[in-house]
């Protein structure tokens, strides 16, 4: 149970940095929830005189000395650690285990709205050996690059209203927050969805548009009739990233495969494949059955109810949509290009909201980005 009067004491003693700093630690440690807290009893022990205060905002306290307190009055404490409950609920609800993609691939910091991102070339196609006396090669960025979209921003605004604080009406402020904080993860991930899947296809080499997945030229990354019953299945994938050659050098691409995502229906299938303590083998013809261990133990596997409703979305059939499934390293192949964060800002009280709606407390969640495909060499699409 949350001790109002002690986080009154606290807040005088150590001011609202640190205790905002307090109870920000306290919430990401799930040493309290933002259903411990009560706005009302927020605004009596923060707010100066809060039971007062409190009583101002009913339509019926018409009398003088109660409007009177309620002129003027600090509401700064009551405001940050509201702020900071709501922030905690965004938050939580944007992070939340359902969204595979967003946690499997990197988030990318930039200040650009859409960049052109350069990769290494050596000068010579051959390193040569250097002799004594004699200059070495130089190693720099060429015209080779790739261009990543053009970010876009997105956000809402938490309203926290007179009847909120006065009726108590948390619950329904935190299912508000969490349906925002939902609503900017599930965009995010669908997002980076569309792209695993090949909905959208933004990557751009040198200037060039490509399909994120091809089947013949520039490079091979899709398998048909390929659905996951097997470790076969698995190795047929992995022979085509072995195949795969870096465009610049004409040297393989150097990478492990790390990352497996399978559909719904076929969660057990890969927990199977992928999670059993020895394959056999029996060639064609042979009456002999080859056992050993199996090699496969080293992907990270996830299911994603989300991805086949967006590979059905983009109108494969609900039976073939089932057989889908990526395999490669993903974090190389996929990103988040990032402006900013999630971002969880405060209206300044005494808007022109707080008279018109009796919004007294606004609190915005944004955040401005773009999915982005880095290299399509590093992830294979198999379908059934």
């Amino acid at each position: 149970m949350l001790n109002y009067r002690e986080l009154k004491r606290r807040y005088d003693l150590d001011g609202p940095q640190q205790t905002v700093e307090h109870l920000t630690t306290a919430l990401e440690e799930q040493q309290l929830r933002p259903e411990d807290f009560s706005l009302r009893d927020l605004a009596e022990a923060l707010v100066p005189d809060g039971r007062e205060w409190v009583r101002t905002l009913d339509p019926r306290a018409d009398s003088v000395s109660l409007r009177e307190a309620g002129d003027g009055v600090d509401v700064t404490a009551f405001q940050n650690v509201a702020g900071q409950v709501v922030r905690s609920k965004v938050l939580a609800a944007y992070q939340q285990e359902a969204f595979v993609l967003s946690k499997l691939v990197d988030t990318i910091p930039t200040r650009l709205d859409g960049e052109k991102i350069p990769g290494a070339t050596r000068v010579a196609d051959s390193i040569d050996q250097v002799e004594p006396g004699m200059p070495f090669p130089s190693l720099g960025f060429g015209e080779d690059y790739i261009e990543t979209p053009s970010t876009s921003k997105r956000g809402f605004i938490v309203p926290v209203t007179r009847e909120a604080v006065f009726f108590d009406r948390t619950n329904l402020v935190l299912s508000r927050a969490a349906e925002v904080g939902e609503i900017l993860g599930l965009n995010k991930e669908k997002r980076l969805l569309d792209l695993l899947v090949g909905v959208t296809n933004n990557y751009k080499h040198n200037g060039v548009a490509y399909d994120t997945y091809q089947a013949s030229t520039p490079w091979v990354n899709e398998l048909t009739g390929n659905a996951l019953d097997d470790w076969t299945n698995v190795d047929a994938a992995e022979q085509l990233l072995a195949d795969m050659l870096d465009p610049a050098t004409g040297e393989p691409v150097l990478l492990g495969a790390t990352h497996v995502l399978v559909m719904p229906a076929y969660r057990h299938a890969a927990h199977r494949v992928f999670n059993a303590s020895e394959i056999a083998y029996t060639g064609s013809g042979s009456g002999t059955t080859t056992s050993a261990a199996n090699p496969l133990g080293n992907y990270t596997v996830k299911e994603s109810r989300l991805a086949y409703r967006r590979v059905i979305a983009a109108g494969e059939a609900a039976a073939d949509a089932k057989k889908w499934w990526f395999l490669g390293d993903l974090r190389r192949a996929f990103a988040y290009m990032e402006n900013w964060p999630i971002t969880v800002t405060q209206a300044p009280v005494g808007s022109e909201a707080e008279f018109t709606n009796d919004i007294m407390l606004r609190f915005k969640a944004s955040e401005r980005g773009a999915a982005a495909v880095l290299n399509p060499r590093y992830v294979v699409k198999c379908t059934g």
